[in-house]
């Protein structure tokens, strides 16, 4: 059964793969009218982390972001990275 995690808590997501497309889409949707009540823009991420299960171009840039703000974070938050689970820095070539 296809699951996301999302702040350190696993989410079970429908079987069908045209049940979680509609699912994140409509969060998606209803995330850029986050300026109205009830809903809001956290439904913009969620929408596309659901999204990411099944379309290969969402999950490229949804760990590309990943990647950056894991970057991000060992250079500027170092212990915040390891907490958020980054992990230790890697080496790079260039060091």
């Amino acid at each position: 059964m296809p699951k996301i995690s999302l702040l350190g808590r696993s989410f079970h997501l429908p079987r069908h793969p045209a049940l979680r497309m509609a699912l994140g889409g409509g969060m998606v949707a209803g995330g850029l009218l986050g300026f109205l009540p009830v809903l809001g823009f956290w439904m913009v991420p969620v929408g596309l982390a659901i999204l990411a299960v099944d379309l290969p171009p969402v999950r490229r840039g949804q760990r590309r972001a990943a990647v950056a703000l894991g970057g991000f974070l060992h250079r500027r938050f170092p212990a915040q990275a390891r907490r958020f689970g980054f992990g230790p820095r890697r080496q790079t070539r260039s060091e």
